[in-house]
């Protein structure tokens, strides 16, 4: 199944994507109208979503719809850094021993379909594809052969970057945080549709160029051991989302550098997933009081 968080005439609710239309649970007692709530009840959601489905009815226009990420405000957005042989090549890093991990400030979120922002105060913005990851159970201590149990579904992520402000302080985050730089999406595939999270092509664009060309197969950590570790230290909670990594073929690699530009388009593709489609427009002016 393919859940999303849509807005149609108004009102935001969770569907799910058949060919070129929304399922619509729109004044449907038995689905929740978050995705969060929509996971928590489990089985008996996903029951009601999929009687909808085989109804045939209550259906949008995908063209109709405005979609968001499927999880808008995670609970925890978590990422994963140097986790592809041939991109800590490029870095010239060492393999690390341990899973190294950061966080991305929920506010970064945007769906498909939605703009990156060129921060006013640094051009170094750069892309990432990734295979994303969402918890569907509360857990902790989840063996590696248990964690398959506790992940909801896969979506793609675009882990933004402002490498300027990345450098700038260990933990990466303020450089990771910036809003608009955590597209999600375009959905999220239930797990039951993904045979094997970890043998599924990946490829990143920027406009027509092709920059990034791998297979989650080549990941350190796999999404099990990711959350074997990780549950070692805290609770992952429903909704929390983990990024996997990305490949080599980063903008801050390339000579001269790629970075992002305003009116660029990444697209990433990932097998059995779909794509993420973002343009990079100039962050508008906004003053708060």
């Amino acid at each position: 199944m393919k859940l999303v968080t849509f807005t149609y005439q108004h009102h935001t609710r969770v569907g799910a994507v058949v060919d070129d239309a929304v399922i619509d649970s729109f004044g449907n007692a038995k689905i929740p109208c978050t995705m969060i709530d929509f996971l928590s009840a489990g089985v008996a959601a996903l029951t009601a979503m999929q009687a909808l489905i085989d109804s045939g009815e209550h259906r949008l226009a995908l063209a109709a719809i405005k979609l968001h990420a499927p999880i808008p405000r995670p609970p925890k957005y978590v990422a994963i850094a140097l986790n592809y042989a041939d991109h800590i090549a490029e870095t010239g890093k060492a393999q690390p021993e341990y899973p190294s991990f950061f966080t991305k400030q929920s506010t970064c979120v945007i769906g498909s379909g939605e703009s990156i922002e060129m921060p006013k105060v640094s051009d170094k913005l750069d892309y990432e594809g990734e295979l994303a990851f969402v918890i569907g159970r509360r857990c902790r201590h989840v063996p590696v052969e248990k964690a398959c149990e506790v992940i909801a579904g896969f979506m793609i992520a675009n882990d933004v970057s402002v490498r300027d402000w990345q450098a700038r302080s260990p933990t990466m985050m303020i450089g990771k945080s910036f809003d608009t730089c955590g597209p999600l999406g375009p959905w999220l595939v239930t797990a039951d549709e993904i045979l094997d999270p970890h043998n599924l092509s990946l490829k990143t664009w920027v406009d027509d160029e092709l920059r990034q060309n791998s297979n989650t197969s080549e990941m350190l950590f796999n999404c099990y051991e990711m959350v074997a570790y990780l549950s070692q230290a805290m609770t992952l909670e429903v909704g929390d989302v983990i990024s996997t990594g990305t490949p080599s073929g980063v903008g801050v690699k390339m000579s001269p550098r790629g970075y992002l530009k305003v009116g660029q388009t990444v697209r990433i593709a990932i097998e059995g997933i779909g794509e993420l489609v973002n343009t990079v427009i100039a962050e508008p002016t906004v003053f708060y009081p």
